[in-house]
């Protein structure tokens, strides 16, 4: 991998700059892509970009900046895009700073702005060095998430299209699905959601197999199906409803016949269920009936010390004794056949007996 450091200025930088819903973001004379296909959108406050500006003024140095270098010769930010963007639309007079605009300062103020330099890094390497190199270098500034750092190193016509999809303000999955995803779609969590379900968490592999296929149709179409299955099985909304695998889910158990009434019902039961700690995972143990989802009530250290003196230290299975720190409280009944967290429900039994019993 190659990695030259080049002085660049601001005059230079703003040449050809342009900012266009379709076409992109370019600059530096129409040679440097600044919002790449995986870069975020804007997201400086007015405090950040007004500071970039103020360091300009004053000759203070900005952090490095780091371009890639394409094949024709062209640039692709990597690393500096807010700083970037925020040079650019002061001079082209998108706002002001200290109530003035470009434009209103005199002829040296703005030849000195025009004249500040810039460092920057450029790279030339393949898609898993600069990967690499994009990770060491995302350790300032507005950080990158996994799903961004992907979307540098598979980046092309399909992550292009997904984009359009699931990482825009007010995108077609956030209209669809904003109720039931965690995270922000311009951050890249409903994009990284949507792969993850699709490929069953090889979120790279699936990115690398169709990095080039012309569209994201494939991805929307599943998207939509999990979607449209989760409403028709749970047509009542829950905020518990949040950012559950619901892909995940789906993938398993889509085939099956389910009475939405029939769930409804047992959901509610399990709402009104004291012993049930955990309502967002009502939803997991419906489908799966795995009761780890439910995150069942445990005995509390005084009634588990209680017990374990009235059975004199001693094992209730194998009656052998044991230091309290290695034996475990136990539900004599278990939960799904009744049983409650409630003293003479408990048990103290060895880890070993316990985990025998469990598995039983």
């Amino acid at each position: 991998m190659k990695i030259e450091l080049k002085e660049i200025t601001i005059r230079e930088l703003v040449k050809g700059y342009s900012d266009d819903k379709d076409d992109g973001v370019v600059g530096y004379d129409g040679k440097l892509d600044i919002r790449p296909p995986y870069q975020r959108e804007f997201v400086y406050k007015d405090k950040q970009r007004d500071a970039v500006i103020n360091s300009i003024q004053h000759e203070f140095p900005l952090n490095v900046m780091y371009w890639s270098v394409l094949p024709d010769g062209k640039f692709e930010m990597i690393d500096g895009q807010q700083r970037t963007i925020s040079i650019c639309q002061y001079v082209t007079g998108d706002f002001s700073f200290n109530k003035l605009y470009f434009h209103n300062l005199q002829d040296d103020q703005q030849a000195q702005i025009l004249d500040y330099k810039l460092m920057v890094y450029q790279c030339t390497g393949t898609d898993s060095e600069k990967l690499e190199w994009f990770k060491i270098i995302n350790i300032a500034g507005e950080k990158l998430f996994d799903q961004e750092l992907r979307n540098a190193v598979y980046s092309g016509p399909w992550v292009t299209d997904a984009k359009r999809y699931f990482s825009r303000h007010g995108s077609a999955a956030y209209g669809l699905a904003g109720d039931y995803l965690n995270g922000s779609a311009i951050r890249q969590d409903y994009l990284e959601t949507a792969i993850d379900w699709i490929s069953d968490g090889n979120i790279e592999d699936y990115m690398s197999k169709h990095s080039q296929d012309p569209n994201a149709v494939a991805l929307w179409n599943y998207f939509q199906s999990v979607i449209s299955w989760v409403k028709a099985t749970f047509p009542n909304y829950r905020k518990e409803m949040k950012g559950i695998a619901w892909g995940t889910l789906y993938n398993k158990y889509k085939d099956e016949l389910y009475d939405a009434k029939i769930l409804e019902a047992r959901i509610l039961e399990l709402i009104e269920d004291d012993e049930v700690q955990n309502h967002k995972g009502i939803y997991p143990y419906i489908l799966t009936g795995d009761e780890k989802h439910l995150n069942l009530r445990q005995f509390d250290d005084k009634t588990k010390r209680r017990v374990y003196e009235r059975q004199k230290g001693l094992c209730n299975m194998c009656k052998k004794p044991f230091d309290i720190s290695e034996m475990e409280a136990d539900h004599i009944d278990p939960w799904h056949s009744g049983g409650k967290t409630v003293e003479t429900n408990c048990q103290m039994l060895c880890k070993p007996d316990n985990r025998r019993k469990s598995g039983n």
